[in-house]
């Protein structure tokens, strides 16, 4: 069975409608990101899932924009509204995607919170979610 014909797994946009996507595969749980950058980015901290590249189709109405955030990494968000939607490191398989631009249902769980030694001086943890002062290899996809 080709990528396109598997069923849909999960499918989101940004807030304006401007970029759209759709998976066909799995997705990892998602993972809370509390690294400077991601902090950055979004103003607080990065929840994410991720897809392997060949399982995700976007469909850009022309607003989807990449930042390179650090080297080897780029940021994919909407021009147009701003949401912050994908994280794209060339030497891996998978594209992050930012579980708050899914659809809902997702039936995702958070699995754990990353780079935490970086986390903001607001924020206060609750200790039923694994936590991991470095980013560790809590990242791989199910089945890698």
């Amino acid at each position: 069975m080709s990528d396109q014909e598997q069923p849909l797994r999960a499918h989101g946009q940004c807030l304006c409608g401007g970029v759209r996507y759709e998976v066909r595969g799995p997705l990892r749980e998602v993972l809370e990101c509390h690294c400077r950058t991601c902090r950055r980015v979004t103003g607080g901290l990065w929840n994410a899932t991720a897809a392997r590249r060949e399982h995700l189709t976007i469909h850009d109405g022309g607003s989807l924009a990449w930042f390179a955030s650090s080297p080897g990494v780029r940021r994919g968000f909407c021009n147009v509204c701003g949401s912050s939607l994908f994280w794209d490191r060339e030497d891996r398989p998978y594209l992050g995607i930012t579980a708050g631009t899914l659809n809902e249902p997702t039936g995702l769980k958070l699995a754990a919170r990353i780079f935490t030694e970086d986390t903001g001086d607001y924020y206060n943890f609750s200790p039923d979610v694994p936590n991991h002062p470095r980013h560790g290899n809590v990242a791989e996809l199910p089945g890698e």
